[in-house]
């Protein structure tokens, strides 16, 4: 029997994600049992916290190297919450593809828009023919391209988690600008 308190936490992230990664350090460090919620969204977080249906949301602010998170700031501002933490969590990209798939197939890559800024000159450098498409979530993006909802043209940037959890292959590991590149998440209760 375990001697944590249970809390149910929303998380603004797929399975796999970033936000899951600071959620599940925030009960670690906490002495917390957390039961997840993936609402992919700060938006979808926050009026789910509001409504009562999760005790707390996780959330992503800032990032030292892309900045705001422009979606979190966004739906700040729509919700009255208390910030019970702030925290900082070191991320490290992938680019993942599908099975089998080398780059000289990829049309496009596709993440949230946060990451692709995380990323901009390994794109630039790397990648300054292929398009690039924001999505709603890191681990949404692989979860999709697993699911055949993207095309198998696309490559998608993503936690290294989301590699063996959604059948993908790394292509490449640390493609962020900066080595040391943290994001601050929020843990908001009411």
């Amino acid at each position: 029997m375990s001697n944590k308190k249970r809390t149910i936490i929303g998380v603004s992230g797929s399975k796999g994600s970033f936000s899951e990664e600071a959620a599940r350090y925030y009960c670690e460090s906490d002495n917390l049992e957390g039961d997840l919620r993936y609402l992919i969204s700060a938006e979808n977080t926050l009026k789910a916290l509001d409504e009562k249906e999760i005790e707390r949301a996780v959330f992503p602010i800032e990032n030292s190297n892309g900045g705001l998170v422009y979606e979190a700031v966004q739906a700040m501002s729509r919700y009255i919450f208390k910030i019970e933490k702030i925290f900082e969590v070191d991320i490290k990209h992938c680019l993942l593809v599908g099975p089998g798939v080398n780059s000289s197939q990829i049309k496009k890559i596709v993440s949230h828009q946060q990451a692709l800024r995380q990323c901009r000159m390994y794109l630039r450098r790397k990648w300054p023919d292929v398009d690039l498409q924001e999505y709603s979530d890191t681990a949404e993006a692989a979860k999709d391209l697993n699911q055949g909802l993207l095309p198998q043209s696309s490559a998608v940037i993503a936690p290294q988690v989301c590699a063996k959890l959604y059948e993908l292959e790394i292509l490449e590991e640390g493609v962020q600008d900066l080595k040391f590149n943290f994001t601050s998440f929020v843990v908001a209760t009411k």
